[in-house]
């Protein structure tokens, strides 16, 4: 299982299990400062991680070996754990959380320095990597991303032309439109919830920024009602409802699948699904998979254009971070540097980098030639969304509560859209005061 950034609040039980690992090593501190010179640095490193995938297909060993040719004596050893957010914040309640982990969705940004050690200042790492805001605390930087991402739909190309649909959808009218016109004329599943998952549905969250073509779009989050007409969320909102409203979603969302999903996509059986970059490289593998053709796979931003022109929020998938009581600080921090720098990974997914002069991957081309333009959302008042997110028990970036809006779509759950709309906002700015 993989999915993007804090897109996933999963749930499940985990046991506390020791991490950190090796002999030797740095003496505790608050930095983790990149080598200098790399045939010194040692010890035993464990990383973990949520690409489950990669570390059972070899995938990740294959990195480390290439790791070890510059770093000939850092041991990396990977731990995949498919219910990454709920096993890593019980293990945070101990000193032996990994080596190297990816900062979960639950932990307060404010309490970053208490569990990550600083890579460097936003200053200096600002001039060479997007996203540094989004792990900065009073001016320093406690992750890194390996790849950035954007939101969209990813979409099997030669569904909607069969449906006669060539031209992405300017406005969500027309994006309902377009999903009516495949139900009619193809035997394809228009749109996918992936209901069941529950994770895959927070992903609508990240319209944020998108539909307006709004830099500031965090901030007004963390200022207004999200919920109030015209705002990015609601917008956002009032289309997967539509989308399942009329019909033009699977039957039943409860018995959905996420990893059949994709060869169903693949071969044709679902046209659309609400998801992100980081999916693209899945989609196209599980096409291959399936004896269908991996080009058929295309990304479309969210309909909607601002000046005549479509936009596409970029924020860092999962960020990587050094555990601050780990023994091999230096250790963690070259496997970091060179994961973000040297391994590939942003291209291997096809992904955004994060480095600033890096091109855009190939998949992103038709966005090129469409003139779509990036934004980076500002994250300054992102520790406060979080924080109203939580009092206000709404959950923006967890799946329950668009589980209930599909549910109201359907006729499973009593109520209406607007009053669901107000009861969030309620909710919502009474957790402002």
């Amino acid at each position: 299982m993989y999915r993007r950034t804090v897109l996933a609040m999963v749930t499940g039980a985990a046991l506390l299990l020791g991490a950190c690992t090796g002999t030797g090593g740095s003496s505790k501190g608050a930095d983790a400062k990149a080598p200098t010179d790399p045939a010194e640095v040692s010890g035993t490193i464990k990383v973990l991680t949520v690409r489950t995938d990669l570390v059972q297909d070899g995938t990740l060993d294959r990195y480390a070996a290439a790791f070890n040719k510059t770093y000939p004596k850092v041991k990396v050893e990977f731990e995949g754990l498919t219910n990454y957010e709920s096993e890593v914040k019980i293990r945070m309640n101990t000193e032996n959380y990994g080596d190297v982990l990816l900062i979960p969705a639950v932990i307060k940004k404010a309490d970053y320095p208490k569990f990550f050690a600083s890579l460097g200042t936003v200053e200096e790492r600002g001039e060479k990597y997007r996203f540094t805001d989004f792990t900065a605390v009073d001016g320093k930087v406690y992750g890194q991303s390996p790849v950035g991402v954007t939101p969209g739909f990813l979409y099997n190309k030669r569904v909607w032309r069969e449906a006669g649909v060539t031209e992405w959808p300017t406005t969500p009218a027309e994006f309902l439109t377009a999903l009516k016109s495949i139900k009619a004329k193809t035997d394809a599943v228009p749109y996918y919830t992936n209901f069941a998952a529950g994770w895959t549905l927070t992903s609508w969250t990240y319209v944020n920024g998108s539909v307006h073509c709004d830099p500031q779009a965090t901030t007004k989050l963390a200022e207004g009602d999200p919920w109030a007409p015209g705002a990015d969320l609601r917008v956002g909102d009032t289309l997967l409802h539509d989308i399942v409203a009329r019909g033009l979603s699977e039957k039943d969302p409860t018995t959905t699948n996420w990893e059949e999903s994709k060869a169903r996509t693949a071969r044709g059986e679902i046209a659309t699904q609400w998801l992100g970059t980081w999916a693209i490289v899945q989609f196209r593998d599980a096409a291959e998979k399936a004896g269908a053709d991996p080009d058929d796979i295309g990304f479309m931003p969210f309909p909607s254009q601002t000046d005549g022109h479509f936009c596409a929020a970029i924020s860092p998938d999962y960020n990587q971070a050094v555990n601050v009581h780990s023994e091999h600080k230096e250790a963690a921090r070259a496997w970091i540097d060179w994961f973000t720098d040297e391994s590939g990974y942003d291209r291997d997914n096809l992904a955004i980098s994060p480095r600033k002069d890096a091109p855009l991957p190939e998949v992103l081309r038709p966005y090129e030639e469409a003139g779509v333009e990036f934004i980076e959302v500002d994250d300054a008042k992102g520790a406060e969304v979080k924080r109203i997110d939580s009092e206000s028990e709404t959950g923006i970036y967890a799946p329950e509560y668009r589980q209930k809006l599909v549910d109201l779509a359907r006729g499973a759950a009593d109520g209406n859209l607007e009053d669901f709309f107000a009861d969030l906002g309620e909710r919502w700015t009474e957790a402002q005061r």
